[in-house]
């Protein structure tokens, strides 16, 4: 065989693909997010957990809502939905009752998921719905301008605290875990691996998962609380953060300037989930 220019480029081209490929939209690249930016990584370690669970792709269903976190969901290779403020929640428990066979995943931010989505993530987690969540803790409204979030730490400043925020901030951990959730972990976007073995994990748990990652956002949050890039808030993780699986969630908040505790949490067995409990009694009227 003639081996020609075009061969040559298309064989290129070839060794080129990376073998995660086929979960992404690689004409949607390069991505919207900011330069030291934390979703990246997040969301590197999330398609690598999906191939890792050896499931076909077609057994996912990736859910995701407003905000710069619902913005990956448009970078997946995969069934996606890009829902509206605040609902990721309900449209995920819709798909997984219609269909109990599909992997749902809401990829979502701690403004969507706990402000205006707050009251369905927490009865979500009450019903034990077997879906897997994964907030991504930014700290702060990052889209709309760097206004206080539900997740702002005390005395942090934002563009509508310029004088120091003097609301607590929730601990999701701790929340989700009151509601009754079955898998409970917080990660930062530093310890990939981890965050990795994690998202496997939850991926193929039974029950309501949830995973909270801490991420930089060097442009609205960071630059105006002293991490004005996203080494600045890496090099602050890995100075500070501590693994300890099995702590109690009510006793890990997140403040800074002690240390951040990370690990999982929580991870119950023999639950039965809202959609076996459904489905049950559909069987037993038959």
């Amino acid at each position: 065989m003639t081996v020609t220019k075009d061969i040559v480029q298309d064989r290129l081209v070839e060794s080129k693909k990376h073998p995660m490929d086929y979960l992404i939209r690689a004409d949607r690249f390069p991505h919207v997010w900011c330069s030291g930016c934390g979703l990246g990584s997040v969301l590197s370690c999330f398609v690598q957990a999906i191939a890792a669970s050896g499931k076909p792709k077609e057994k996912f269903a990736v859910v995701s809502g407003i905000g710069c976190t619902g913005r990956s969901s448009g970078y997946l290779n995969l069934d996606v939905f890009h829902t509206t403020h605040g609902r990721a929640i309900p449209f995920a428990i819709g798909l997984k009752m219609a269909n109990p066979e599909l992997n749902v995943i809401v990829f979502s931010g701690d403004g969507d998921l706990f402000a205006i989505g707050g009251n369905h993530i927490i009865h979500a987690a009450r019903r034990n719905v077997d879906i897997t969540v994964i907030c991504a803790n930014n700290f702060i409204y990052g889209m709309t301008g760097g206004q206080l979030a539900p997740t702002t730490p005390l005395e942090a400043w934002s563009s509508t605290s310029p004088y120091g925020n003097v609301e607590p901030a929730f601990n999701l951990c701790h929340l989700v875990n009151s509601a009754g959730a079955t898998y409970v972990a917080r990660w930062t976007s530093l310890n990939a691996r981890r965050l990795q073995e994690s998202m496997e994990e939850a991926i193929v748990k039974k029950g309501f998962s949830f995973i909270e990652v801490l991420i930089p956002c060097p442009t609205t949050f960071g630059r105006r609380n002293e991490f004005d890039t996203g080494l600045k808030m890496l090099d602050y993780f890995r100075d500070n953060v501590v693994i300890r699986h099995g702590a109690n969630p009510q006793d890990v908040p997140v403040i800074f300037g002690e240390d951040i505790v990370v690990g999982k949490f929580v991870d119950l067995k023999g639950r039965l989930t809202l959609d076996d409990r459904v489905h049950s009694i559909g069987k037993s009227k038959k």
